[in-house]
């Protein structure tokens, strides 16, 4: 089932309930998507407005960047679901079973992926969003704002679910790659989406 295509409602009845997914991935790449959202919506007020006339041609193509991020933010969220799926049942395998590490460190390495896409797909979403609080219209920047909030809680939200699987890998050197790599975006898009939000914020009381 593709969560994204039901209700809000019932996605978060779904994520409060014991069912192994959506879980903490889908969670982030939804919020991920709002976040994106919300920086596209600055976006699209300032299209077709005279005052903005010279940053509309940046503008339109940022929006097309946040169209495509998304829609491969909310495809994370089933993706997350899939895989996992091979996590959950190589955890099923009897321990005595021969084959069950090798099994489970496969599936371990393949549910990094999607948080990790997510991860990325959040670092791309806070570099528009810096763009269309700089650029976009002041009447909406509140929203970039909130953008950046969400986009940095998904990115947050991802790394956990990435840090929770190198944490188990028998693969030491695969398993701090990925950690350096996630360390690195959490620091830099953490401060960039921090930054956007101070000055969202520091403008309301000028």
């Amino acid at each position: 089932m593709d969560m994204t295509k039901e209700s809000c409602r019932y996605f978060v009845e779904v994520l409060a309930s014991n069912a192994p997914t959506p879980g903490g991935g889908g969670a982030a790449a939804l919020v991920g998507a709002v976040g994106t959202a919300l920086g596209n919506m600055v976006g699209s007020l300032t299209v077709g407005k005279k005052k903005y006339a010279g940053v509309e041609g940046e503008i339109i193509a940022l929006k097309a960047r946040c169209d495509s991020l998304q829609t491969q933010l909310l495809d994370q969220v089933e993706a997350d679901a899939v895989g996992f799926e091979p996590l959950a049942k190589a955890y099923g395998i009897p321990k005595d079973d021969p084959t069950r590490d090798a099994v489970l460190e496969e599936a371990t390495m393949a549910a990094c992926a999607v948080p990790m896409k997510i991860m990325e797909l959040c670092c791309q979403a806070l570099d528009a969003i810096a763009v269309f609080a700089e650029k976009g219209s002041r009447l909406a920047v509140s929203d970039a704002g909130c953008g950046a909030v969400c986009v940095k809680a998904a990115l947050q939200a991802a790394s956990l679910n990435v840090f929770i699987n190198t944490k188990t890998l028998k693969n030491r050197q695969a398993a701090e790659e990925m950690n350096a790599k996630c360390l690195d975006m959490l620091a830099r898009y953490g401060q960039l989406a921090d930054g956007i939000f101070e000055t969202v914020k520091a403008g309301f009381f000028q």
